[in-house]
């Protein structure tokens, strides 16, 4: 009789989900600003492969490894007050876009600081879920994750505000982050019955980190996740420089692909619900795998190479969520928060390091199949270790009266 009561979703919870997941969305759309713009300053400052994927790479690693700080002070402060702060502070580098770009030092300099924007993953998670029920949570993460669609915005809006004005599109994101700031501000409410953690930080982190499956969990993550936000911040670069389309046209194909591993995310989930998580996380890796070298021998752009990054973006995008339910699975109620943390950050650092090979690898030889080829060997490795999860025990309970999200 008591389970219609389990269930309900407290008054407001919607709204601070969707003002949470918004955070994250704008700020992403922040974080990937510089990325669209790559093949801009390399020609504007004459930089190497290297240099270019250096440029485009450090806002990713400040981004990840960002959300640690992120989610501890988020524990204490709490996502009403972190969001809005967040936010305010992005707007610092976004402006100081628009005087930096004749420096490449002062644009290193400006991307460091843009790792703030990929920061709020830490604070949105903890907010949605605390807000809403254990058998909503699942719904709850997924919608918050799909904020990782903001670089698309960046992407798609480069070409349009730039007919406009070399800075119109860091104004418009600056304004943007303003408004939401003080909305959030006013609106946002912290969850029904949150407690502020009684254990230092440090000491939990230290638990999380040695439980035996949060660095495997998290080098699958760094494949999955990690591997779309590479392709989210160099896709343009690749199709640049690979098959000569103009920045416009790459920008546009790019933010295609970030729309796709965005919507394919939560369904991931679902489906690792219904089957397994290691079942469904195998094969998502696998077709990762034939499609990475497919990709490494050029194929045409039109249809076969379309067709191998949109499978690829859909691979990594449920992969993701599969690796999120497999965590769920395998984790001790107590340490899902903290592991999650580390487990997020590592896959972000994913996405620091292929910019940086296939930039390296291009300038050494002039071809991608060498990063492309090392792409499908990890998604290989990858593959091995998820398959022999597929009859892991779950280690918690995952009924209605538990904790934990049933998803994600």
């Amino acid at each position: 009789m008591s389970a219609p009561a389990a269930v309900r979703v407290p008054r407001g919870a919607y709204t601070n989900l969707i003002l949470a997941a918004l955070g994250f969305l704008l700020t992403a759309w922040a974080w990937g600003l510089i990325s669209p713009l790559s093949a801009y300053y390399k020609s504007h400052l004459g930089l190497s492969s290297v240099q270019q994927s250096v440029l485009v790479a450090v806002p990713v690693l400040v981004g990840s490894l960002g959300r640690i700080p992120v989610g501890a002070l988020t524990d204490v402060l709490g996502a009403r007050r972190m969001l809005p702060a967040i936010a305010f502070l992005t707007i610092i580098p976004v402006l100081l876009l628009t005087v930096a770009r004749d420096s490449y030092p002062a644009m290193l300099a400006v991307g460091f600081l843009l790792g703030i924007g990929g920061t709020p993953f830490a604070a949105a998670i903890p907010h949605g879920n605390g807000w809403f029920p254990p058998t909503k949570r699942g719904m709850a993460l997924g919608v918050i994750g799909m904020g990782m669609g903001g670089t698309a915005i960046a992407a798609l809006l480069t070409k349009p505000m730039r007919e406009i004005g070399p800075n119109a599109q860091f104004y418009l994101c600056a304004v943007v982050l303003a408004v939401y700031a003080v909305v959030a501000w006013l609106v946002l409410r912290d969850p029904p019955g949150r407690t502020v953690p009684g254990e230092p930080f440090s000491h939990r982190f230290t638990e999380a980190a040695r439980q035996p499956m949060t660095w495997p969990l998290s080098a699958l993550y760094a494949v999955t996740f990690g591997g779309y936000v590479s392709f989210a911040v160099y896709l343009v670069t690749y199709l640049q420089s690979q098959y000569g389309l103009e920045q416009g046209d790459a920008s546009l194909k790019a933010a295609g692909f970030t729309l796709v591993a965005v919507l394919f995310r939560p369904p991931g989930g679902w489906l690792s619900d219904r089957v397994g998580a290691a079942k469904v996380l195998s094969v998502c890796l696998a077709v990762l795998a034939v499609m990475a070298a497919w990709q490494a021998f050029a194929p045409p752009l039109y249809p076969w190479a379309t067709f191998t990054f949109l499978v690829m973006a859909a691979m990594l995008g449920a992969g993701a969520g599969a690796v999120f339910s497999l965590l769920a699975q395998v984790m001790p109620g107590p340490k899902v928060g903290a592991v999650t943390g580390i487990v997020g950050a590592v896959g972000g650092l994913g996405g620091f390091v292929p910019p940086l090979v296939m930039g390296a690898v291009y300038g050494a030889t002039g071809s991608y199949t060498i990063g492309l080829l090392l792409l499908a060997l990890v998604a290989l490795g990858a593959l091995a270790y998820a398959w022999s999860q597929r009859n892991r025990r779950p280690a918690v309970d995952a009924s209605p009266a538990s904790p934990l999200p049933k998803t994600r």
